[in-house]
């Protein structure tokens, strides 16, 4: 799944059903440009703590998509959690919200796609969901759908793409 362009598959798919492109709301983190994977969903406001515990598997050809509610308040993700992620086999993160670190962030092989960056870490409070479905960026994201991140754009499928 790693020799794809979001466009060259726009070019080829994005005229079938469950296609969706993501609005352009996302900046690039990490040392990797593009990423993808079966997704796995979680629904957290400025709690990190599910994060964590979901970072902590190992996760093979996966990639986690957190609906922060496009909060600014916190970040949902640091230089320790991406360095979790990265030890842990996760080949992207896509945050609807912030992280911080990013100079850490920059120098680990992964690729986070978030809206911002923000100094201030996240609270303990309300856990939050997982594999639950999220909509946000104008997709709906559903667990074992298959994202694909580059440098042009995010990709949701319902089926894998080649």
């Amino acid at each position: 799944m790693n020799n794809f362009t979001t466009a060259g598959l726009c070019d080829l798919y994005a005229h079938t059903p469950h296609f969706q492109i993501a609005e352009p709301l996302f900046q690039t983190f990490g040392s990797k440009a593009a990423f993808s994977g079966l997704i796995t969903t979680l629904k957290v406001y400025e709690n990190d703590e599910l994060i964590a515990d979901v970072l902590s598997e190992p996760a093979m050809n996966r990639v986690l998509v957190v609906d922060g509610g496009g909060s600014h308040h916190c970040a949902l993700v640091d230089a320790k959690l991406a360095g979790l992620a990265v030890a842990n086999g996760w080949q992207g993160l896509l945050i609807y919200g912030c992280i911080r670190n990013s100079a850490e962030i920059a120098e680990l092989p992964i690729s986070i796609k978030a809206l911002h960056a923000y100094p201030k870490n996240a609270h303990k409070r309300d856990y939050g969901e997982r594999d639950v479905l999220i909509t946000f960026a104008g997709v709906n994201f559903r667990k074992d759908h298959y994202l694909y991140a580059d440098a042009d754009g995010i990709i949701v499928s319902e089926t894998v793409l080649s």
